[in-house]
């Protein structure tokens, strides 16, 4: 009896592991972006690549910056599996000083969480 218990529960995590594996996931080339030193009124676009490594539709849900100083821009229509496609981030380089900011991403995906980062320095324009 104790060998066939054993047994199931070995099955069980094994299929609970082969479950796991085979759910949605996202995955990012990179998740911070050092802009360096910036120019005041320079140039804030970045983007951030990301792939739908699942076997289902990835659906981003919600992007949000932890700030009005930063705007992203994600794709509404669902990423088939395979596929990449990009979260744009517009930093305001009119705010002078270093900064670091997130931008957190919201999906379907098993890692329905992820949180994105960019950091740098803009300087007074001469």
């Amino acid at each position: 009896m104790k060998k066939i218990i054993l047994i199931s529960v070995l099955f069980s995590i094994f299929m609970s592991y082969a479950h796991a594996q085979s759910q949605d996931s996202i995955f990012f080339t990179k998740t911070t972006h050092d802009y360096g030193i910036i120019e005041q009124g320079g140039d804030g676009f970045c983007e951030f690549s990301f792939t739908n490594k699942g076997e289902k539709p990835l659906i981003l849900s919600n992007v949000k910056a932890s700030c009005g100083c930063t705007v992203p821009e994600w794709p509404r229509e669902p990423i088939m599996p395979g596929e990449s496609n990009v979260i744009k981030v517009k930093y305001n380089t009119n705010i002078i000083g270093k900064f670091a900011k997130t931008i957190q991403v919201y999906s379907n995906a098993v890692n329905s969480h992820v949180i994105l980062t960019i950091v740098g320095q803009v300087e007074k324009k001469e």
